[in-house]
């Protein structure tokens, strides 16, 4: 298996792999409509490839947590996540988070918000974001929004709501 960073040609690709992950066309747009966004960064969409063949891709995109002094704070979102189904439980969504989390640090950014199965993610080091204060906009459940801090302390004091671009709401 190769993780890489996407390219122009994988497009159609990711697509169909996030449409048969999650067994409905919504993700696929949600990438599509996200790589359109001037904040879209390539290096953070990257693919698992497997003899040739786009078996996995996660994503990372910029968002801000709007805090309660007013100000913001830029954090990187994990969404989403995707497998084929027939390479699913195989290690490619760990390893495509595992690479994703060291490219978010290469590129220099310090932690990363995540919306996701409370039971899976914090063998990743994600907590649930309210151990900082930082809400999301949707109400969901505290312990499925998630954060991870990717240098030491780069959440404190950083309690506010985490706002999306609209390709997020479009979907």
């Amino acid at each position: 298996m190769k993780i890489r960073p996407e390219t122009l040609s994988d497009c159609p690709a990711i697509t169909e792999v996030n449409n048969l992950a999650f067994g409905q066309p919504n993700k696929g747009k949600l990438v599509e409509n996200l790589r359109k966004n001037p904040k879209f960064i390539p290096e953070l969409s990257l693919v698992a490839e497997i003899d040739w063949k786009i078996a996995g891709h996660i994503l990372f995109f910029p968002v801000v947590i709007k805090l309660e002094n007013s100000e913001e704070k830029e954090i990187m979102s994990l969404a989403p996540v995707a497998v084929l189904p027939e390479f699913q439980r195989q290690g490619i969504e760990g390893e495509l988070i595992r690479e994703g989390l060291k490219a978010c640090q290469r590129l220099g950014y310090d932690s990363v918000i995540f919306l996701g199965h409370p039971e899976y993610y914090p063998k990743f080091g994600f907590k649930p974001a309210n151990k900082w204060r930082i809400t999301d906009p949707f109400g969901v459940p505290n312990e499925a929004f998630m954060a991870l801090e990717l240098k030491v302390e780069a959440l404190e004091g950083a309690g506010g709501v985490v706002e999306y671009p609209g390709e997020f709401l479009e979907v």
